[in-house]
Order: C-alpha cells, then sequence, then structure tokens
C-alpha cells in the first residue's frame, strides 16, 4: 500500500467521520486499514466494510456507531453528499475498474449495473470460469486476471514426527500429567494428550511458457501469481527450452506488475520445448537440495517436447521419487474419462505422473484448488 494509492485519501475521510461521531482513531488504525485493504477488494463495500470494522472498531458498543457514519458515508444514508463519490482504482495499463458509492440506497437494478461495470456480474463470471484461455479477448483475460487474484489455496498439510499439546489424541503427555499432578498436591487430576504437528507441504508450479502453450501459459503463471500470494512455500519455475525460477519475481503485489518482470527474466518465452532437459536441470539444482522432498509438484504442459524422451523418463522417474505428488495439468487434458495421451512427451511421463487434470480454464484452476487439501 502506497501513500499515493487511489483510495487512501477516502480512508482517511472516512477515519475523520469517525472522529467526529465519538469514535477513537488514530493513524495507526488508519494505516492498519489501508493495509488490510490492500489485500482485498476495495471496490467491494463489503471488504470496505468488515475491513474498517475489524481494524478501527475495538469495543462493542462503538458498532452501531461505526455502522451509522459507514452508511451515511458510503451510502448517503442521511445528509447528501454534494456529489456523487467517485474511485477509480488502476489494476492494469489496459484495465480500470471504477467505484461509484451512490448518492442514495443503491436499488437491485442499480447494484446490478455497478457490478456489470466492474465485470463482476455472477451470470458473467461463471461464463468466462468455463471459457478457454486460448478464446479469451483483451478484456474477458483482464476480468480473468480480477477473479485469480481473489483464488485463495489451501496447501496441503501433512503429519511431522513431533508432538505438541492437544486437548484431544491418543498418545497421553506424561510430562504435563505429573506436573499437573505436583500442582495439585500428588492428586492426579485429569488425562492430557499430545498428537502430532502437521506441516504445510511445499507446493511447485513448473508451467510450460513455449509456443504450443502461449495461450495458455499466463493465466497460469497468474494462477501461480495467486497461489504464491497466498502462501510462502509456493515456488514457481518456467521452462520452454531452459528453466527459470520466477518465485522472486511473483511476489510482486501487482499482478501485471509480475507479469511484465517475469517476462524480462524468462529469454525463451513462446520458444521451443524441452521439457525433460528442463526437468533435469530442477532435479539437479532444486530437487535434491530439498526443495521438493514431501511436496506437491505440478507441471503444467502440454507434454509436446523436441528432446530425448529418455531423458525426460529419466528425470521423471528422479522427480517421483523425491517428492511426495507429480501433478500434471494439460490444457488439451478434457473432462472425459477415456483420454489417453497422445503426445510423445506425454505418453513418456504418464507412468510417473500421480495425477492428470484439465488445465484449459479458470474453472479447472479452481478445481484443482479445491483438491489441494486431498493430496496431503
Amino acid at each position: 500500500m502506497t501513500d499515493d494509492a487511489p483510495f487512501v485519501s477516502v480512508l482517511v475521510a472516512f477515519a475523520d467521520q469517525l472522529r467526529d461521531a465519538g469514535l477513537t482513531v488514530g493513524s495507526g488504525d488508519v494505516l492498519t486499514y489501508s493495509a488490510a485493504l490492500a489485500q482485498l477488494d476495495p471496490t467491494d463495500l463489503l471488504d470496505l466494510y468488515w475491513a474498517g470494522r475489524t481494524t478501527i472498531v475495538t469495543r462493542r458498543e462503538d458498532i452501531a456507531v461505526y455502522d451509522r457514519v459507514f452508511r451515511k458515508f458510503f451510502l448517503d444514508e442521511g445528509d447528501a453528499l454534494p456529489e456523487p463519490l467517485r474511485l477509480n482504482v488502476h489494476s492494469s495499463a489496459e484495465v480500470q475498474s471504477m467505484l461509484v458509492v451512490p448518492a442514495t440506497d443503491p436499488s437491485p437494478e442499480s447494484r446490478e449495473e455497478h457490478a456489470a461495470r466492474l465485470g463482476l456480474v455472477a451470470s458473467g463470471a461463471e461464463v468466462l470460469r468455463n471459457k478457454a484461455f486460448a478464446a479469451c479477448t483483451a478484456e474477458e483475460l483482464a476480468a480473468l486476471r480480477r477473479i485469480t487474484a481473489r483464488i485463495r489455496l489451501n496447501p496441503p498439510r501433512r503429519r511431522t514426527r513431533r508432538t505438541a499439546a492437544a486437548r484431544r489424541g491418543h498418545t497421553p503427555d506424561p510430562r504435563r500429567m505429573v506436573r499437573e499432578t505436583m500442582r495439585a498436591y500428588g492428586e492426579p487430576s485429569k488425562l492430557l494428550w499430545r498428537k502430532r504437528k502437521r506441516r504445510v507441504r511445499p507446493l511447485i508450479l513448473i508451467v510450460d511458457i513455449s509456443g504450443s502453450m502461449a495461450d495458455y501459459s499466463r493465466g497460469l503463471l497468474q494462477f501461480a501469481h495467486s497461489a504464491k500470494r497466498a502462501d510462502t512455500r509456493v515456488e514457481t519455475f518456467c521452462f520452454g527450452t531452459r528453466l527459470t525460477r520466477l518465485t522472486k519475481v511473483l511476489r510482486r503485489r501487482r499482478v501485471d506488475e509480475a507479469m511484465e518482470q517475469a517476462a524480462k527474466a524468462v529469454f525463451d518465452w513462446e520458444g521451443g520445448t524441452r521439457i525433460g532437459d528442463s526437468l533435469t536441470a530442477f532435479v539437479r539444482d532444486w530437487g535434491r537440495r530439498g526443495m521438493c522432498r514431501g511436496g506437491i509438484v505440478v507441471i503444467c504442459s502440454d507434454g509436446l517436447d523436441r528432446g530425448d524422451p529418455q531423458v525426460l523418463a529419466s528425470a521423471m522417474e528422479r522427480l517421483s521419487r523425491l517428492c511426495h505428488r507429480v501433478v500434471w495439468l494439460n490444457p488439451h487434458r478434457g473432462h472425459s474419462r477415456d483420454f489417453r495421451p497422445s503426445t510423445l512427451g506425454m505418453m513418456v511421463a504418464a507412468p510417473y505422473i500421480d495425477l492428470l487434470l484439465p488445465g484449459n480454464n479458470l474453472h479447472d484452476l479452481e478445481v484443482f484448488a479445491a483438491m489441494l487439501p486431498e493430496l496431503s
């Protein structure tokens, strides 16, 4: 969140209204409010309301005052504002979303019209979710970018050997029980338990950016950007004829800036494909160092390979032994249960793939995100 963000001045004015109403709102509260809203959608009134209520309101009796000021400031329920409040949020150089807070309580028709301007109408969003990346226009890809940014991953977790105190479990905790017994002057009080800790599994995304994947690679990298922002144990690589690590590049908050930096970091964008050589480089330089130990490796590719099939088979065999699961997202997979790999790369890699899923559109990526906890 920068000081010149277009909605910071609006939040400051809202905080002034809260102070006039009797609430104690400091500069630190406004900064916390702004930082919380930076992770949400500033064009969504619900996000505006709850971000402020959770960061500014500290007492139950202040909720009614906050609600009254919020309705007056953003929905104009009370004294009329001199003119409608307009807030412009630039998500990219090509797309601009506008939030217009109406001067009156919006009717269902006006709310639908307002949502249509933001590209967030439920029916339209559902159509975009099921539309192939290759068939989307520039405007539709921009709308998909906004929807993809809201995806929240629930990463898979594994049980470790270490244990922790728990209310219920199957393993007694003798040390705690002895301490509690000594506090009770030798009288045992109750049984105390321990259970195994759970740790997040690493998630490694390896995206094919060759010429045959040109229509899908940007959508897959946008998904990787959302995954990286949702969890710190996400690593992202891309490959064409060589492997490139994009983890640090995708740490940027704005997806357009991250994509621009990724394009500068990659030298073989929309070029040839050498899946075997790229996976061999990943195993040699990163996999054997422990990056994918116990992790989920997701390869996003159509399987078109110009390299040596034996190199690909050897790399997949070593990769399958190093990681917990190998998942392959193929845009041409489809949803047919009778799918059979037709490319040489897919046929060579098939014996080492634990799960083969489609990756044709946003809906397929959302299904994969929902399946992640089951891969633990």
